[in-house]
Parts: structure tokens; C-alpha cells; sequence
């Protein structure tokens, strides 16, 4: 997947806000070295949540002294995630996150229209009251994400109500799919979000949870694929992309 890496004005970059429990600056993160599965879970999460944003150069040689490994672990899943569209790698420039041009973003969009009715379909046919009361408590946590105006928290979460649909079908394969398309939507959002209208309304995900509990499998696919259309069109396409370069600060790590 090819990506572009232009850099927005810095009128569009987002505050950096630090969480409690991250280690003071200059502190090591671990008296041992991070796996890579923890590393690319970490920079990941930070994706997720806007720390780090499209266009964002991500050296080797610093990420290997943050995560206290060496370079080759940090190639490893610098690798993994490029494999899935999350980086992309310039020759004699390095690795950056992907920026998804708005082409990328519209075709990212039609694939998940294609991927989630089928999920639905499937989950309506096989839900179990467990899963009902699992999505219903992930709606609560945005809700209560909303009621802190905690932007990164919202899409993050907004993201994980997705993967959850899809993990609940049971298709390792198809749940692969739907995070990684979840991964790269966090990404769109945060290059193309138009900043005075929501991405997501409170009551969708919920309209698609009444369908499923009710075994309504063509109601779930109609709210799925309104709420997605909902996604793309409000947000600003014409946008160009930001960068930071307070790599450390972004994967919440002082």
C-alpha cells in the first residue's frame, strides 16, 4: 500500500497529554528487554490513540533505546507492522506511519462495508447473551469516554467495538482483517477528522447492538453500513497529513 508522507500545518497537530503511569523521562521502561509482541502492541495502542500520527518518523536506533532492545527486535515489527499498512518504509529515509492518501482511506472504507456485513451475519446467527453484555459494557466505556471529552479514548474505543464484533465470530483470519482495517481507520480519522463534527455518535453502535440481541441480522448490516458511511462522510478529505517528532512522548512513554 502505497502512502504519502506531506506534513500538515501545525494548526492540526493534537496536544500530547502524559499518562499517570508512565515512567519519568530518561527512565528506563524495563529492567528487561520488551518482547516484540509488547512492542508492537505498544506502538500500536499509541496509533490507536493518536499519540502517534500519520507521517511520524520512526527511527530505529531511538525506538531500540526507548524499548531497551536492539535494532533487529525493533526491525522485526517495524516489519510486521508495515506488512499490515500500518508503516510504510522510504528508501534512505526510513520508516514512517502510513498516511493514507484520500483514496486510500475511501478504498480502506469500501473493504470494511464488504467485511462487516459478513460478521454480522455470522454473529447474529451464533450470539450468545454473553456477547450482548460484553458490547453493551464496551458502549458504556465510550459513553463514559464522551462524558471526559477524552478524544484518543473515543476513537480508540470506537475502533475496539469493531474488533470485538469480529472476534466474537471466532475466524482468526477475518479478525486479523477487521484490525487491521480498525488500525488504519484510526489513522484516517486523525489525518482527515473534521474538528467540529464527532466521527461517531453516541447511539450507533448501539442501534447495531439492539439488531444483533434481536437476531435482526439485515437490520444489523443496514445500521452497520449507515454508521460507516456516517464515518466517511464527515470527514475532511482535503486535509494533508501532520507529523511530530517527540517520538517518545507519542508512545506515552514520559
Amino acid at each position: 500500500m502505497s502512502t504519502s508522507t506531506s506534513t500538515a500545518p501545525s494548526s492540526r497537530r493534537k496536544s500530547i497529554a502524559k499518562p499517570d503511569n508512565s515512567p519519568l523521562p530518561g527512565q528506563a521502561i524495563s529492567a528487561r528487554p520488551m518482547a516484540g509482541d509488547a512492542i508492537y502492541e505498544r506502538i500500536l495502542g499509541s496509533i490507536m490513540e493518536h499519540r502517534l500520527t500519520p507521517g511520524t518518523k520512526l527511527v530505529e536506533e531511538k525506538l531500540a533505546s526507548i524499548f531497551g532492545v536492539n535494532r533487529t527486535r525493533v526491525r522485526e515489527v517495524l516489519a510486521r507492522l508495515s506488512h499490515e499498512g500500518l508503516i510504510t518504509t522510504i528508501p534512505n529515509r526510513g520508516a514512517f506511519v502510513a498516511s493514507p492518501t484520500p483514496d486510500e482511506a475511501r478504498s480502506i472504507f469500501a473493504a470494511r462495508r464488504l467485511l462487516e456485513p459478513a460478521l454480522l451475519r455470522h454473529l447474529c446467527e451464533h450470539t450468545q447473551p454473553a456477547h450482548i453484555a460484553q458490547l453493551r459494557e464496551h458502549v458504556a466505556q465510550e459513553a463514559k469516554a464522551r462524558e471526559n471529552n477524552d478524544r484518543r479514548a473515543i476513537i480508540r474505543l470506537s475502533g475496539e467495538f469493531h474488533i470485538r464484533i469480529a472476534d466474537m465470530v471466532g475466524n482468526p483470519v477475518m479478525s486479523k482483517m477487521m484490525r487491521e482495517l480498525a488500525s488504519l481507520t484510526c489513522l484516517i480519522i486523525v489525518l482527515y477528522d473534521s474538528p467540529t463534527v464527532p466521527a461517531c455518535t453516541h447511539d450507533e453502535h448501539g442501534q447495531i447492538i439492539d439488531a444483533i440481541a434481536a437476531g435482526r441480522a439485515e437490520d444489523a448490516v443496514a445500521a452497520m453500513i449507515e454508521h460507516l458511511h456516517h464515518i466517511e462522510e464527515v470527514l475532511d478529505m482535503s486535509a494533508p497529513p501532520s507529523e511530530d517528532e517527540d517520538l517518545e512522548a507519542m508512545l506515552g512513554l514520559n
